[in-house]
């Protein structure tokens, strides 16, 4: 190619590159899959390694690029970045918009209502179009500059859209971690032996602020714009409605969820539909805001010192309760690490009766100092997870006893070791009873092997009578062998040993989750045995070869290499197959009407479980998924369906039924909804 057609494709490749991100990150609706992505990003790597004249600073090269910083710079704002006032109550609504009418002295004030994300407020500057700084907002005077880092988020666009964006536009915004990242985060933070983050909060705030912008650029972080501080060049939208549909147009992702209503009456209306479907929205929120609509009424409304009179945040309740520490107890893992549990006097939190709050590792117990004795303050981690936020130490008893962390196993007597990070393990491996009850539990579980009869109660008798050692052994039990165990007669027995030997007969994806290989859960289970289509060719796989799977990075590779390096564990899988636990090969799916294609399945199916439509359909090559979204391709509904169905309809994506179902496992052909 002669120099000015490599150039000309070097800027072709990244107008596509650009377009690609927008569809993906921003529209959540993607037009090629991701390994067309990768080759075009490789396409326009390699011309810029041989042309660097080429490269320019909004290339998506360019995101992660920066060396790291050995401190923040500061930023003055040319706009003050205000906080937001709140209010807690219906009453307090009404008392806000009241104040608000009767200052613009009428009373048909439209609002634009939207989410209000739990992150970290940013400010994005853009000059002639190209991103040349973010901050956050430090004390809304002086932020941080964090430019490098904002430029990792592949949500966030390095160069507008459109052909005349503002000389300047200063977009500001919220930047977080989706729910599924967050989780995704500490899943690996723990297992590198790092200390979990309390919250998607701390953590969006503690990525966005790391000193490597490599670091951020591991960290699934997404942003949302929501208004605007400096503009110049062109007359500014008339209306915060407006606003959000022009930021929108030059590429800068706004919340799909806004919506402009009317009066008080349509602002808590809003705000009690969000709060049904909160549970159900990818991403962490705890209210609600309000803005006056029209940017001249923003204007008359003024500002008080540090919030403006125009817009609010309309807080949900917390879903926090006070309850007392009766004792901590340390449980120990299938991997060995050892975490402290608090027992706690019960206590409904988020509509939940919990009794039990994790403290994750020694570390965390230590830094929160909660003694036995103390009353804390509990809440659900991602609404799931019960955990103790911090103690009351005004209410802290006399007699609070702290807690002594054990540097001997409570259940073997082996040493406990600490690696590289905060995790305390367990030295016994499957001398100690816990970590071997943990693996045949997790091995005989529903979404494993789904040995129906072998649940928690029986394992722990089989460890603890030593008649099994290993999963493996599992195959060689007897009815004999069950009924002198407690609550195991001779129908019970046979009964358990039947699914045992049911379970022989197994899909390869569920094999693989059974094994407990760290860092590998359901959907990696599913990539690896889609990509390798059986196991002898993915234990010969080195980390070069894993990190080529979907969604498998440096971290789970060497987890799943090092797994299948050790001895034992592949004797216990040789054990396995000589006990006749088989499943077919599976083949890569053909291109095909469902390859590339996410699913949803929600109801009850009547001619299958939800968990074979499930491996039927990645059989087909499609990509089943948890919850509906603008990705989605198809709903499969069965009985009683819930509210996927709803939002599948809000989303316009097409619902089909069972029939529709059984024509795509039986013709390849996707049904009409």
């Amino acid at each position: 190619m002669t120099r000015d057609a490599v150039a000309a494709r070097a800027a072709e490749l990244r107008a596509l590159l650009d377009h690609h991100s927008y569809r993906y990150y921003v529209l959540d609706d993607p037009e090629i899959s991701d390994a067309e992505y990768d080759r075009l990003f490789a396409e326009l790597v390699a011309i810029e390694h041989e042309r660097p004249d080429l490269a320019r600073a909004d290339s998506p090269t360019q995101r992660v690029g920066a060396r790291p910083s050995a401190a923040f710079a500061p930023v003055v704002h040319g706009q003050a970045m205000l906080s937001l006032g709140n209010v807690f109550t219906d009453q307090e609504l009404a008392d806000f918009d009241r104040r608000v009418r009767e200052r613009l002295g009428h009373d048909d004030v439209h609002y634009v209502a939207e989410p209000k994300l739990d992150g970290l407020a940013v400010s994005l500057r853009y000059e002639n179009g190209v991103l040349v700084r973010a901050a956050t907002r430090g004390d809304g005077t002086t932020g941080e500059d964090v430019t490098a880092n904002v430029r990792t988020i592949r949500a966030c666009p390095l160069r507008l859209r459109g052909h005349a964006p503002p000389r300047v536009l200063e977009a500001r915004g919220e930047v977080y971690l989706p729910r599924e990242g967050f989780l995704r985060l500490n899943e690996n933070q723990i297992a590198q032996g790092g200390k979990p983050f309390a919250n998607p909060r701390n953590a969006a705030a503690g990525s966005l602020r790391q000193l490597d912008p490599a670091v951020s650029a591991q960290r699934p972080l997404r942003v949302f714009c929501y208004g605007i501080g400096e503009w110049l060049g062109g007359q500014a939208p008339a209306s915060q409605e407006a606003l959000l549909a022009m930021l929108a147009e030059l590429g800068l992702p706004v919340n799909p969820e806004r919506r402009t209503v009317v009066g008080y009456e349509g602002c808590l209306q809003y705000y009690e539909d969000l709060g049904r479907r909160r549970a159900d929205l990818p991403y962490e929120i705890d209210g609600v805001v309000y803005k006056v609509n029209e940017v001249v009424e923003q204007r008359l409304l003024g500002e008080l010192s540090r919030t403006p009179r125009w817009a609010v945040a309309h807080k949900f309740p917390a879903e926090e309760a006070v309850t007392r520490v009766l004792g901590i107890d340390v449980q120990v893992g299938r991997t060995g690490a050892l975490t402290p549990v608090a027992v706690l006097a019960s206590v409904a939190v988020g509509g939940v009766m919990v009794s039990h709050a994790t403290l994750h590792n020694p570390e965390e117990l230590s830094r929160k100092d909660v003694r036995i004795g103390d009353f804390v303050s509990v809440r659900r981690a991602g609404d799931v997870i019960p955990e103790i936020v911090g103690v009351l130490r005004e209410r802290r008893p006399p007699d609070a006893t702290p807690f002594i962390f054990p540097d001997h196993c409570p259940v073997c007597g082996s040493p406990v070791v600490r690696d590289e990070g905060v995790v305390a393990r367990c030295a016994g491996g499957l001398v100690c009873q816990a970590q071997r009850r943990e693996t045949i539990r997790h091995f005989a579980s529903r979404r494993a092997m789904d040995i129906e009869g072998l649940g928690d109660k029986l394992v722990e008798q089989l460890v603890l009578r030593g008649k099994v050692a290993t999963v493996a052994d599992l195959y060689r039990l007897t009815p004999g062998d069950l009924m002198d165990l407690e609550r195991m007669g001779e129908r019970s027995a046979a009964k358990v040993v039947g699914a045992i030997a049911a379970s022989r007969h197994t899909v390869f994806p569920r094999f693989l989750y059974a094994l407990g290989i760290p860092e590998v859960g359901e959907a990696t289970a599913a990539a690896l045995a889609r990509h390798f289509g059986d196991l002898e060719d993915l234990m010969a796989a080195d980390e070069e070869r894993l990190v080529e799977v979907p969604d498998v990075g440096p971290v789970v590779a060497h987890a799943i290499s090092t797994f299948f390096s050790e001895r034992h564990n592949r004797e216990v899988i040789a054990a396995l197959r000589a006990a006749g636990v088989s499943w077919p090969r599976l083949e890569r799916p053909a291109a095909g009407p469902l390859s590339g294609k996410t699913v949803v399945l929600t109801g009850t199916l009547e001619g299958m479980t939800r968990d074979e439509a499930r491996a039927a359909l990645e059989g087909l090559g499609a990509k089943v998924a948890s919850s509906v979204s603008a990705r989605t391709d198809y709903v499969v509904a069965g009985r009683d369906p819930g509210s996927k169905v709803r939002r599948a309809e809000e989303w316009g994506v097409p619902v089909v039924g069972e029939e529709d179902l059984r024509a795509w496992l039986g013709e390849g052909r996707p049904g009409q909804g």
